[in-house]
């Protein structure tokens, strides 16, 4: 798994950017958001997911980490791919899509192109509890900046599973962790705490 790639921006187009990494021109899909968000000409570093076809391997990149997680969010809904969750993107912000989702506000979702009533009301049961639980924490102050950003949380969680929890256990103990400890813990305490109380 390509977790981000970081070099010069050489290429630059509103669905895709070309960044070289020494020499190797990695072509990678993006959102508007990300496109808008990107210098020109200059070094980046873009969060990757790397999907796998039998007749494609296609990179898409992030801005955020925020972003890509909601991404990742959104195509482990069964009818959204990795395009379908890219237009989203573009049609609509990170904290716009979680709000949609939360508020289940249906036709915001199904305005985006390509997505229905049926797939958009998926969308909506499916993550409105991941939702809701980001929101509140960064609510809580939990995360410095918004809706989502709460990265330390999500690197974590992405260990803790890494090491073997199972997902919906380690999610538990990090949220009761926050709770109990504030939410200003660096992403080694929370792991430790969370090894700790397993």
């Amino acid at each position: 798994m390509i977790a981000y790639i970081d070099g010069k921006l050489t290429y630059k187009d509103p669905t895709y950017v070309i960044i070289d990494v020494n020499g190797i021109g990695y072509q990678i899909k993006i959102s508007l958001g990300t496109y808008s968000a990107l210098p020109d000409g200059e070094r980046c570093r873009l969060h990757t997911f790397l999907h796998i076809k039998e007749d494609a391997h296609t990179l898409y990149g992030f801005m955020t980490a925020a972003e890509k997680e909601t991404f990742l969010h959104l195509i482990s809904i069964s009818g959204v791919g990795p395009n379908t969750g890219l237009m989203i993107l573009s049609s609509l912000s990170v904290e716009e899509v979680q709000q949609a989702i939360v508020r289940e506000d249906v036709r915001t979702i199904q305005h985006v192109k390509g997505i229905g009533a049926k797939t958009a009301q998926r969308i909506i049961l499916e993550l409105k509890d991941k939702m809701k639980k980001e929101v509140l924490l960064s609510d809580a102050g939990i995360s410095g900046t918004g809706v989502s950003h709460n990265t330390n949380r999500a690197e974590a969680l992405s260990a803790l599973v890494t090491l073997g929890f199972a997902k919906n256990v380690a999610e538990k103990t990090l949220d009761s962790i926050i709770k109990r400890e504030g939410g200003n813990l660096s992403v080694e305490e929370l792991i430790k705490f969370a090894l700790k109380s397993s």
